[in-house]
Formats: structure tokens, C-alpha cells, sequence
């Protein structure tokens, strides 16, 4: 009878938990755990739009670091000529260039680089996601290409030593529109920019899953040719949700530069890519909450291992993946629903030991 009067949803409490316990972060840590937590929150807007395109949509793209990584350079070109003045960077001079490049020009001004970080992930994944899911490329044919971007595009950046920095990138930025970054207020400003970020982003999710579209796109990922006969065209569903992944993942990747201080090719290769999925599915995909949980869980204690063992995270994320998939198909999001399912056929209250 409690449960008829006071109906609650699970989902939306746990987020709302998780967002509260994240805003007060900041007020229990020190300026480098703040601006560690920082580029982690960076991490969780990534994590929501992948969750958006596998967890709902069921397009598993194992490319999204490049995403990342152009949403950062747009930001880390604004960054390195805000340091020089509009000056031609040293790098460029030591490559034997005379002048800066006609493309580095617009991003002297904040507010182009800003909308080419998002805009320019986008535009990719709309070349990309029309060329496969017009000729209804999917499933692990559309991974491979995903990922094969993922080891194309660093290549090409690395190559480009004199516009990109090789594979050294963009480094040493220190402030941002005026603003100190290595001060503690800076590292708290752009937390809180981050967290807000990352609050209207998941909100923006959550809106999209609650209309048609969101129950279109449920459907695509258990049936799509079922949603084809129905009058639906899933070509132009998936991109949207695929572009709209990249965009997000282009915006984490803006906030994450004045965080770190760097980008570099390294970031946006296979390797990061494939620790985004893992952060899903640690999480629990088609839950956005589990995404947030995912991305912010893993990379702590990715940071807490490979700071002391630094040789054995890899083994250590592979094992966690193997065992989320074989006990917790639907991540860490999946508990409770299944230690109630458990208490309902009769069992103990309690997560079973293999868990």
C-alpha cells in the first residue's frame, strides 16, 4: 500500500543522490583532488551520450575518443594562441613555418573555437553515420569502422607536426579568458562549469528518452527492421543520436583542456575509446544515471592502481569488464533491481557471492 501512495522512482532518486554528493565534492577535497574530479565529470558527459547511441540505441561506436579529441584541440588552438597573443606558436616557427596557418585564424576568438568543438565531432559523425547506416551497416561491422576511425584520425595529427604539435600536441596552458586555471579558485570554477555541463547534458538525455524519439530509438535497438516496417526510418534516428553522442563528447573534451592543461594524440586513439564503452557498461547502459556511476567509479580507481601499479590496470579493467558482463549485465545500476528480483522469488536480501 506504501508503494500505491508514495510511488518512487528508483532511477531519478540514485541520480539525484549521485548529482548532490558530486556538487558538494569540492568542499571536502583539495585542489588537486578538485580539479582530478574535474576531468572525471568530463568523463561522465562522455559517458551519457555513449549510453544515449549503445545503451538505448544499440550502436556500439568504439571511435568516440576521437570525438573527444577534436572537441579538445578546438579548444586547446583557442588556448594556445590566447597565450601567444594571436602570435604563431614555437612549435610552428620549429617546424620552419613562417606564418600561422590560414585554418588556426578563427579560433582566436572564444566563442568559434567553442562552437567548432561541438560542431566539428558533429559533422564527422554525420559523414561517417550516413555513409554506414544509410547502406544499414550495424552492429560489429559499424564497431570496426568506428574504431578503425579511432586509428586513423590520431595518425593524421600526429603526422602534422607543424599545424598540430605532433605527437607532443598542445601543452602548457595556464589561463582561460583571464582566469588563473592552477589557482584553487580556478580548479573550483571549472568543476562547477563541468558539473553543470554534465547536469544539462543528462537532463537533455533524459528529455529525448521521455518523448517518441526516445521510445523510437528503444525500439531500433530490439528490432530495427520491425521500426522500418512500422513507417519509421531508423537511418535518420540513429543519426541524430549519433550525432548528438558526438557533439556531447566534442563539449567534454572543451572542458577537459583547461583542466589537464594538455591534449595530445595519445587521448583520442583505441585505447580511450574503449575504456568510454567500459565505462557504460561498468555502469549500467540504458540507465544514463549507471553512465554517470560508470565513468566517475572507474576512472578513480583507475587513478588509485595504475598511480601504484601502473603496468597492471590494464589486466585489472579487463577483468572488471569480463566479470561485469558475466554477473552484472546490467551494471552497477542493475543491483538493486536484481537483489529485488531475488527477494521476490524467496531468496535472501542479499547480492549474491559471485557478485
Amino acid at each position: 500500500m506504501l508503494e500505491k501512495k508514495l510511488p518512487i522512482d528508483g532511477k531519478k532518486f540514485a541520480s539525484l543522490i549521485l548529482f548532490l554528493v558530486l556538487a558538494v565534492v569540492p568542499l571536502f577535497t583539495s585542489d588537486f583532488q578538485t580539479n582530478l574530479m574535474g576531468k572525471f565529470l568530463c568523463y561522465a558527459i562522455i559517458a551519457v551520450g555513449l549510453d544515449l547511441t549503445w545503451g538505448y540505441t544499440g550502436i556500439l561506436s568504439l571511435g568516440h575518443g576521437v570525438f573527444f579529441g577534436l572537441g579538445a584541440y578546438s579548444m586547446a588552438m583557442y588556448m594556445t594562441l590566447q597565450s601567444t597573443n594571436g602570435a604563431m606558436p614555437d612549435f610552428m616557427k620549429w617546424s620552419g613555418l613562417t606564418e600561422l596557418p590560414a585554418f588556426w585564424r578563427p579560433f582566436i576568438n572564444p566563442a568559434f573555437a567553442i562552437v567548432m568543438a561541438i560542431a566539428i565531432p558533429m559533422v564527422l559523425a554525420l559523414v561517417i553515420g550516413f555513409l554506414t547506416f544509410r547502406n544499414r551497416i550495424k552492429g560489429v561491422f559499424f564497431s570496426i569502422i568506428s574504431q578503425a576511425l579511432a586509428v586513423i584520425i590520431p595518425l593524421l595529427i600526429s603526422s602534422q607536426q607543424a599545424y598540430t604539435g605532433g605527437t607532443n600536441g598542445l601543452t602548457n596552458f595556464v589561463t582561460l579568458f583571464g582566469m588563473n586555471l592552477y589557482t584553487p579558485t580556478g580548479r573550483r570554477v571549472m568543476y562547477y562549469v563541468t558539473f553543470a555541463v554534465l547536469i544539462g547534458a543528462f537532463l537533455l538525455c533524459m528529455f529525448i528518452m521521455s518523448r517518441r524519439t526516445g521510445r523510437v530509438l528503444v525500439a531500433i535497438r530490439d528490432g530495427e527492421n520491425r521500426v522500418r516496417f512500422t513507417g519509421y526510418n531508423p537511418t535518420n534516428f540513429k543519426l541524430f543520436v549519433y550525432c548528438l553522442s558526438a557533439g556531447l563528447a566534442g563539449l567534454a573534451g572543451a572542458l577537459y583542456v583547461p583542466q589537464s592543461g594538455m591534449i595530445s594524440p595519445t587521448e583520442m586513439g583505441i585505447q580511450p575509446s574503449i575504456e568510454m564503452v567500459i565505462w557504460v557498461a561498468v555502469g549500467g547502459k540504458g540507465t544514463l544515471f549507471g553512465a554517470v556511476l560508470g565513468a566517475v567509479l572507474v576512472s578513480v580507481l583507475k587513478f588509485a592502481v595504475s598511480s601504484s601499479l601502473p603496468d597492471a590496470w590494464s589486466y585489472i579493467i579487463g577483468a572488471v569488464f569480463i566479470l561485469v558482463i558475466l554477473f552484472l549485465p546490467k551494471g552497477l545500476a542493475g543491483i538493486p533491481s536484481k537483489i529485488k528480483s531475488h527477494i521476490k522469488r524467496g531468496g535472501a536480501p542479499a547480492v549474491p557471492a559471485a557478485e
